[in-house]
């Protein structure tokens, strides 16, 4: 495959009720009788963009792409008043995904992860490898408390123009605060939502070195994104330290391939390097690129899928 698959529509979508007063976007694409892909997306907040369902071979699988808790076309969104954040975390987002495969009458997924989603994908597929055929993660992170400062403090070498305006935009009396603490304060403040969220979402593109997302200009889509990618951050993920490694042998047997930018600076290679180590059955495929702002990586993706499929057969 030298190319992404065409764009297609969803044949099946839906609300679905996962408690908590949350309501999930879902939805269905490809052959409805192939080998089932879930794709989970980036951010975390970031929802499912149409283009998600062109990694996958839409004659060989059953597409099923899915809006994580509070944001995207799920509701409540976190910004809202009643979008509560109690009740957003990677543990709920994993029974949300069971709760998707049931409802879909789904006995196991291909699932693939990207960014944020590697750490999801992977704290799923440990709490249910029965429900996991294979794994696809690109961009990895685990989420770590070593891989949040590097990202919202360390960068600053790399960037110094641009954390000197992330770390100057915090007021004062928060500056005693890490970073990331300080920032998920001010988006809760009513006089300082809009710009926090403005100036956080400038550092994580500048830190990604990825081109601005055009939906940036909304700014209700910005904050939702700046309060999921704070609450997740400052929390390492809701994962104990250590937690996935320790139990990578949950995923002994399951097959998984790994694509990490030799240049992506964002999320470090040596990150996906160690998780491969540890992962007997799973494979690193290194590419030029950096965090996913160029062709090599899509194309990456989708031959991954294709190999996992032509496994299967």
């Amino acid at each position: 495959m030298t190319q992404r698959y065409p764009a297609i529509e969803p044949y099946a979508h839906g609300m679905l009720d996962v408690g908590d007063g949350h309501r999930v976007y879902w939805e269905c694409s490809g052959n409805p009788n192939g080998t089932t892909g879930i794709y989970l997306h980036d951010g975390p907040g970031g929802g499912c963009g149409n283009g998600a369902r062109r990694y996958f071979d839409p004659d060989r699988y059953r597409i099923v792409l899915f809006d994580q808790r509070g944001c995207g076309r799920s509701r409540p969104l976190a910004s809202d008043g009643d979008g509560e954040l109690r009740t957003n975390t990677t543990h709920h987002l994993v029974s949300d995904i069971e709760r998707l495969r049931e409802h879909l009458a789904i006995d196991r997924f291909t699932v693939l992860g990207v960014s944020w989603g590697t750490t999801l994908a992977l704290a799923y597929a440990q709490a249910h490898p029965e429900r996991v055929r294979g794994i696809v993660l690109a961009l990895l992170t685990l989420t770590s408390k070593r891989e949040v400062e590097w990202m919202t403090r360390d960068l600053g070498r790399v960037f110094p123009e641009a954390w000197d305006r992330f770390a100057r935009a915090v007021p004062e009396k928060l500056r005693r605060m890490p970073l990331v603490d300080a920032y998920a304060t001010m988006l809760f403040d009513v006089k300082e939502s809009d710009r926090a969220a403005i100036e956080w979402c400038a550092w994580d593109y500048t830190q990604m070195g990825a081109e601005r997302d055009p939906r940036l200009d909304d700014p209700t889509y910005r904050l939702v994104l700046a309060r999921l990618v704070t609450h997740y951050w400052r929390n390492a993920g809701f994962l104990e330290d250590g937690q996935i490694l320790r139990d990578i042998g949950r995923l002994a047997g399951i097959r998984g391939i790994l694509i990490q930018g030799q240049k992506d600076i964002s999320c470090p290679l040596d990150v996906a390097w160690e998780l491969a180590r540890a992962w007997k059955t799973s494979e690193l495929r290194v590419i030029d690129a950096g965090h996913g702002n160029d062709t090599t990586f899509p194309l990456a993706v989708t031959g991954a899928l294709d190999d996992l499929i032509r496994s299967d057969a």
